[in-house]
């Protein structure tokens, strides 16, 4: 009797109530197919634009939660899988709300008269800054010549000139009168190359040393207290001269001042008036004007070397002495010329200074130097006032980078600093910018794993970015009616926004069973806009190719089978080695404990099914089951626990008055790389049974699906991959109505199986059959009764159970009487 009949006579073999037997799924429920007729509509030109938000409701709502209130730490985490339009959707939204927002504000730097090291801040309403730069630039001009003119009148030269007369005649009177005091009492006040001198005189004419001793000693002791006294007198009149001089410069630096406050009072309150309204600009203006009255000599000392020093001078020529009046220069940081509304920014680059800001330096004589106008603006800057997005993994590669927003979030201000400064690696002149008061919405997108791993890791991440949007990759499926044609809205406004040719009915129905083939799920349509796009602008080239105006089925089925094409080769190369036979998968025959399962292989975003070989050994052993991939370091811990529920199957089934007593060994073989995941327990649990039951499996039918301890099969993923690569070698060989696959009923909704499958199943040349429990899986691979305990709690006899319970209950024995006969040994 062959497989074929054994498994037709299976009830009539075992007397028992009739178990649920596996189902052979038809050909209709292998492919939820969508026909264009119920779409109502010819080309996607028809129809309206779709919302790029379908099926994004929850995503949506908390879009517009987050953006809408506006208390502290309220941003956003977009997350979902890749390539679903995560960055389209969210900054879509942000747009449209930054539209109706007041623009922000310019932001600039200025010198800072009273701390240079710390430019001051300034804001300006929108596209302001400029003009205001332009307007300082201009006011300098003007002050320059305004200043030089007023210190050149006649008028100024001549109160100058009376100042320093005045200095010169009181010294002058001041030393004629100590003269002639001296001459009086016999002593001249003479002037030498070094200074003053007071010597003693005879006649009108001064005595030498020689003279000055011949007189008598009396007559030389008078003279030398007069000599003291007067000298005396000197020093006090000579020390007094510096305070002259004090005196003479603060009169001419009054005059200068009030030369210049006349001067310029006039240019620097017409500006001023123009920034009436602005405060911080007025109270910068008012510093400027006490810096411009206070240091006039620079207005005029720019364009004249010839006031500088030799090395001073040398360095203004070489480049490396910057104007005096620099300082009055507006760097402006944030420029909103042109706005509407509240910017929305994308850094696509966040590093750490791209986020807050930087201060650059330049190199001058062998040292770096910094100005107030080398600060430039980050993300942060850009952004203020308004909405920034960033990529999530960008961000956190970045080094200090996700510290940097942090710590700009919390203190709600932006203060611009080298990467050095920050972690004090350098040693420089640099500034202390006034910091930034920061109002903005962060949102960050990425991956669902990186806002799990923050939520769990990083203290500060629940209290910064309090909305989560979550993002789904699929949408339910409805048909005929809304859903389908809602999507089909949505392919025509994927399709316009990239300016591709429409897609007619069927192109869209195409579009729609390869979503549901994408998700993995017939019920489901695929929302990932990105590769959405992408495959319309394929089908689109290929329609152009063809000469088509339209993008139809066929175009669409073109760019599927060539992105398929293109990646293929693993795929091919795989299958070439099954068809050579070094890589050994039997698809005939009948074999005792081994049995085809199935894996996935996913390679550079290509999916593709892999059968393996599954064989299982028992003998007399301890109750053990050894995996060994597990042994060998090459089965992860999920596929370690899917071996290990077969002990405890084989437990709670069989023998349960006995201890197991077997050592049974399961290989996926020729494997040499990491097993992981569930998906081949049920096999490697066949594959056991097989050998303890000593019963043949057919070959030419692969086993996919997870088991748990009470024999049921669970469901797997990547199940339309397995189908297909077991059909493509089977179909290698040739199909001869024998081979098919067993996958658990839970798997049917997932179905959406390629058209040369369903061929050869609607040929009735391959099947696909659906199971539950691992009995319906042994009676099909066996073609023999799994059997169930009858009132006597024993299994019909020459069912697949009684074989394996036999099997356990033989080796039990065999044991004790082991045991038994090694204790009498040891009494011996």
């Amino acid at each position: 009797m062959n497989a074929e009949t054994r498994t037709a006579t299976l009830v009539s073999r075992v007397e028992r109530k009739e178990a649920p037997r596996a189902e052979r799924l038809t050909p209709e429920q292998l492919y939820r197919a969508c026909d264009p007729t119920t779409l109502g509509f010819r080309t996607t030109d028809e129809l309206p634009d779709g919302a790029i938000t379908l099926g994004q409701d929850r995503a949506v709502s908390a879009v517009q939660f987050g953006i809408g209130i506006r208390d502290h730490g309220y941003n956003l985490f977009a997350f979902g899988p890749a390539h679903i339009g995560k960055h389209a959707i969210v900054r879509q939204f942000l747009e449209e709300r930054a539209a109706s927002e007041p623009a922000a504000p310019d932001w600039c730097y200025v010198h800072n008269f009273e701390e240079p090291h710390r430019p001051r801040a300034l804001s300006l309403p929108a596209g302001t800054g400029v003009r205001f730069r332009a307007d300082m630039a201009r006011l300098v001009d003007e002050l320059r010549i305004a200043v030089v003119a007023a210190l050149n009148t006649e008028e100024y030269r001549l109160r100058h000139q009376q100042i320093d007369e005045e200095f010169a005649e009181r010294r002058r009177e001041a030393l004629s009168d100590l003269g002639k005091r001296a001459e009086a009492r016999g002593v001249a006040l003479i002037h030498t190359p070094v200074g003053f001198a007071l010597v003693p005189t005879r006649d009108g004419q001064p005595l030498g040393p020689e003279a000055f001793g011949g007189l008598p000693e009396s007559e030389r002791h008078a003279l030398k207290a007069t000599l003291t006294e007067l000298e005396a007198e000197l020093e006090r009149l000579l020390h007094q001269v510096p305070q002259w001089q004090r005196e003479r410069r603060e009169k001419d630096r009054a005059l200068k001042q009030a030369v210049t406050r006349t001067a310029v009072e006039a240019l620097i309150d017409d500006l001023a008036g123009a920034y009436a309204g602005q405060p911080d600009v007025q109270a910068y203006l008012a510093a400027v004007k006490a810096d411009v009255v206070e240091h006039a000599d620079d207005f005029r000392a720019a364009p004249d070397e010839n006031d500088r020093g030799p090395i001073e001078a040398l360095m203004t020529r070489a480049g490396l002495l910057g104007d005096r009046l620099n300082r009055y220069q507006v760097n402006v940081l944030v420029d909103r010329s042109g706005a509407h509304g509240a910017p929305v920014v994308y850094e696509d680059k966040p590093t750490f200074q791209g986020l807050v800001g930087r201060i650059e330096h330049v190199a001058q004589m062998g040292a770096l130097v910094t100005h107030f106008t080398l600060i430039k603006p980050g993300a942060l800057h850009r952004a203020n006032g308004g909405y920034l997005l960033l990529d999530a993994r960008r961000l956190l590669l970045e080094p200090f980078a996700w510290e940097g927003l942090k710590r700009a979030l919390r203190a709600r201000t932006l203060r611009a600093e080298s990467l050095g400064e920050a972690l004090s690696l350098i040693s420089t002149v640099s500034l202390d910018p006034q910091p930034i008061p920061l109002d903005v919405k962060v949102v960050l997108i990425g991956e669902p794993v990186l806002y799990y791993l923050l939520h769990a890791l990083d203290p500060d991440f629940t209290d910064l970015f309090k909305v989560a949007v979550d993002f789904e990759a699929t949408v339910d499926r409805a048909e005929p009616g809304s859903g389908s044609v809602q999507y089909a809205g949505l392919i025509g406004t994927l399709a316009r926004r990239a300016g591709l040719r429409p897609v007619s009915a069927a192109g869209v129905a195409r579009l729609l069973e390869h979503g549901a083939r994408v998700v993995g799920h017939a019920d489901k349509l695929w929302l990932g806009l990105d590769g959405l796009t992408d495959l319309l602008k394929e089908a689109s080239y290929w329609a152009g190719t063809a000469g088509g105006e339209i993008v139809e089925a066929a175009d669409v089925e073109r760019a599927i089978e060539a992105r398929l094409a293109r990646s293929s080769r693993p795929r091919e190369r795989l299958q070439e080695e099954i068809a050579r036979g070094t890589i050994a998968i039997a698809t005939g025959g009948e074999v005792v404990g081994q049995v085809n399962g199935l894996s996935v292989v996913e390679l550079g975003g290509f999916t593709f099914g892999r059968p393996s070989r599954i064989t299982a050994r028992v003998r007399l052993g301890g109750g053990t089951v050894v995996d060994i991939e597990r042994e060998v370091e090459l089965g992860g811990p999920i596929h370690s626990k899917g071996v290990l529920i077969l002990s405890g199957f084989l437990a709670g089934r069989y023998v349960p008055d006995e201890p197991l007593s077997l050592a049974a060994s399961i290989v996926f073989e020729q494997s040499y790389g990491l097993v992981e995941g569930d998906s081949a327990s049920s096999a490697e649990l066949c594959a056991l049974l097989s050998a303890l039951a000593d019963l043949p499996v057919r070959q030419s039918i692969a086993v996919t699906g997870s088991v748990n301890q009470r024999g049921e099969i669970q469901a797997v993923g990547g199940i339309n991959e397995k189908i297909e690569g077991f059909f493509d070698v089977c179909a290698a060989r040739g199909l001869t109505g024998a081979e098919g696959v067993l996958i658990p009923a839970a798997n049917k909704r997932h179905l959406m199986l390629r058209a040369d499958v369903i061929a050869a199943v609607r040929a009735g040349r391959f099947h696909v059959y659906a199971v539950d429990t691992v009995d319906q899986v042994m009676e099909v691979l066996t073609g023999v009764a799994a059997g169930e305990r009858d009132v006597t709690g024993r299994f019909p006899s020459g069912t697949v159970n009684c074989r394996v319970e036999q099997r356990l209950e033989a080796l039990a024995r065999q044991a004790r009487s082991f045991r038994m006969g090694a204790t009498d040994a040891s009494r011996a």
